[in-house]
């Protein structure tokens, strides 16, 4: 039986190359709206991120999000998704 190839995608903290359900999809809405999207399937520009607080905080100094969405991205949005990440209850570091 043939084996099924695993989708991979990239953090835009750290670039590591990991499986799709690994990461956390990070969505720009058509309306502009910044958030998670937990099943990887609102509509709209989307990037990954693995789900420890480091990779955000990285992602968010080198500006890799707002780049990858295309977007300017407000602090408050970033301290949401921060405070998103850690009601997930992911790693920090």
């Amino acid at each position: 039986m043939k084996q099924r190839k695993i989708p991979m995608r990239s953090c835009v903290g750290c670039y590591e190359s990991k499986p799709k359900k690994e990461l956390l999809r990070v969505v720009r809405s058509p309306e502009g709206e910044i958030s998670f999207d937990p099943n990887g399937k609102k509509s709209g520009r989307g990037a990954y991120i693995c789900p420890n607080i480091e990779c955000l905080k990285k992602a968010r100094k080198a500006k890799r999000l707002e780049k990858s969405l295309e977007t300017e991205i407000a602090p408050e949005v970033y301290e949401t998704l921060e405070a998103e990440l850690s009601r997930l209850g992911v790693k920090d570091g």
